[in-house]
């Protein structure tokens, strides 16, 4: 394998390490300033510079690594520019993505995408065969022609599996979903090209230990399942607010005087 696969697969994950712990180490963490009582206290007031959040490090890292932020991608929503990115591992087999598609992401769009705050970024990641791998490089060879969120909303309109995923199947649902030369789609679709971005996807995904679907990514922050929508505007509001205080800085140094009287 050539160093430019091995070396961001290496990264991302060493990425996934670090997000598996950092959860645990939050917990430790919080034990250990406990135990240090008043010492602990006495060292925090004395460091001029607060200590870097590891927790926040990982998040940041995370979404550094996967959010790709390209210009007229096909398999995403939103401004490139958004201070949010949501990455979304999914596989069209699962009836979970599917509730995810048709309950919670249109709520995400009229109240976050809509008005700039985040981009939907889509990973096939198939994990159910070879029907599930047909329909996300269906999926992809409808994103060539500009219809990939209509044929993405097609296939989750209901539970899909099997034989309901052939070739032929898909094909009737790129028509439905406004695909124009179905014959180019066929060609995508059975293509090498295909086959090569949803292996990309499978390999971001694994190598952060991606395990089910669907899986995401919120600001770099890990939030599993099809969770209901109250968790994901958690993990919005607290990544956007992470990202205001970085663009913000550090506070001035009248701020730390009034903090210490």
């Amino acid at each position: 394998m050539s160093a430019t696969l091995t070396t961001p697969a290496r990264r991302l994950a060493a990425i996934g390490a670090v997000l598996a712990l950092v959860i645990a180490l939050v917990a430790a963490g919080i034990a250990i300033g406990k135990n240090a009582g008043g010492s602990g206290k006495r060292e925090a007031s004395a460091s001029a510079e607060p200590a870097a959040d590891p927790q926040q490090s990982a998040y940041d890292e995370a979404e550094k690594a996967t959010s790709r932020r390209k210009d007229g991608d096909p398999l995403a929503l939103g401004r490139t520019d958004a201070p949010v990115v949501l990455v979304e591992y999914a596989d069209y087999q699962c009836s979970y993505c599917g509730r995810f598609t048709r309950e919670t992401q249109p709520e995400l769009i009229k109240k976050y995408v809509d008005e700039g705050v985040l981009r939907i970024e889509f990973r096939n990641f198939p994990i159910f065969g070879k029907d599930s791998m047909r329909a996300a490089r269906a999926a992809w060879a409808a994103g060539q022609q500009g219809r990939f969120p209509q044929f993405h909303h097609e296939l989750f309109a209901k539970l899909r599996k099997g034989d309901a995923l052939a070739e032929d199947k898909l094909v009737e649902m790129a028509r439905t979903a406004g695909v124009s030369d179905v014959d180019r789609f066929r060609e995508d679709m059975n293509g090498s090209a295909s086959e090569a971005a949803v292996k990309k996807d499978q390999e971001e995904g694994y190598a952060l230990g991606v395990q089910s679907t669907p899986s995401f990514l919120v600001g770099g922050r890990p939030v599993a399942g099809a969770q209901p929508m109250s968790a994901f505007e958690a993990a919005i509001a607290q990544a956007k607010a992470a990202k205001a205080a970085q663009t913000a800085g550090p506070a001035k140094g009248g701020d730390s005087g009034k903090s210490e009287k």
